[in-house]
């Protein structure tokens, strides 16, 4: 059960691939929805809710403790283990997700798995007894090879695919020589503030864009290009 809302309480569950669906029920992916803008914020945001969820149930049938089947409890918001009696509860992976910035200036990367053109702000999740900024510098120098200062947080972004939580910093760079990890990007360079609104407004000349509006990234990179560049 997501909760409930004007209608009454909203449940979410799997339907199975080959179950038929009715002519007037289309299946849509999470991620096309979002890109689409074809649902308003508080219906997206319950699916995207039921998508962690359920993966999380999916994922997590059995006891770490002792091997038993758990059981749904709470309305689904947790598993209970009948044996041991232990309850577990869904986890959130926190991922950083950073634009290194060098004055005019902004790092910027894209993996092999990218549309073609875009290229986005770096990530990579946190690892325990990290504290974001560490993190942050640290997922820089190993992406890019560019070691950063400051740190600045600017935003946060769930992200349920499956279940993260985006955490969106700006990052003073301290070096601007790049030696990019091959097997993690692509490609990975400096665009300057110019270059990146015409990403951001879909008329760059070479066809380069920036990630669609609805991802953290193209928020972190439209605050560096509406910057004032005095």
């Amino acid at each position: 059960m997501l909760g409930i809302v004007g209608g009454g309480p909203r449940f979410a569950g799997h339907v199975r691939p080959e179950v038929a669906l009715p002519d007037d029920i289309k299946a849509i992916d999470l991620r096309s929805l979002a890109i689409q803008g074809a649902l308003d914020q508080a219906d997206l945001a319950a699916l995207a809710q039921a998508r962690s969820y359920l993966y999380w149930h999916a994922t997590n049938r059995f006891c770490g403790r002792c091997g038993a089947a758990l059981q749904m409890k709470g309305g689904g918001t947790s598993r209970t283990c009948p044996s041991c009696n232990v309850d577990i509860f869904p986890r959130v992976d926190p991922v950083v997700i950073m634009l290194a910035i060098d004055g005019e200036r902004c790092l910027l990367g894209r993996q092999a798995r990218f549309a073609p053109g875009m290229y986005s702000a770096l990530a990579g999740f946190l690892e325990p007894g990290e504290t974001i900024e560490e993190a942050v510098r640290r997922e820089v120098k190993e992406e890019s090879g560019i070691l950063v200062g400051r740190v600045a947080y600017h935003s946060s972004q769930p992200w349920p695919f499956p279940s993260s939580l985006m955490i969106g910093c700006h990052a003073e760079a301290l070096t601007t020589e790049v030696d990019r990890d091959a097997e993690e990007l692509e490609d990975c360079r400096w665009f300057d503030r110019e270059e990146v609104r015409l990403m951001l407004s879909g008329t760059h000349p070479q066809g380069l864009k920036a990630p669609f509006p609805m991802a953290i990234a193209h928020h972190l990179i439209k605050a560096f290009a509406e910057q004032s560049s005095s």
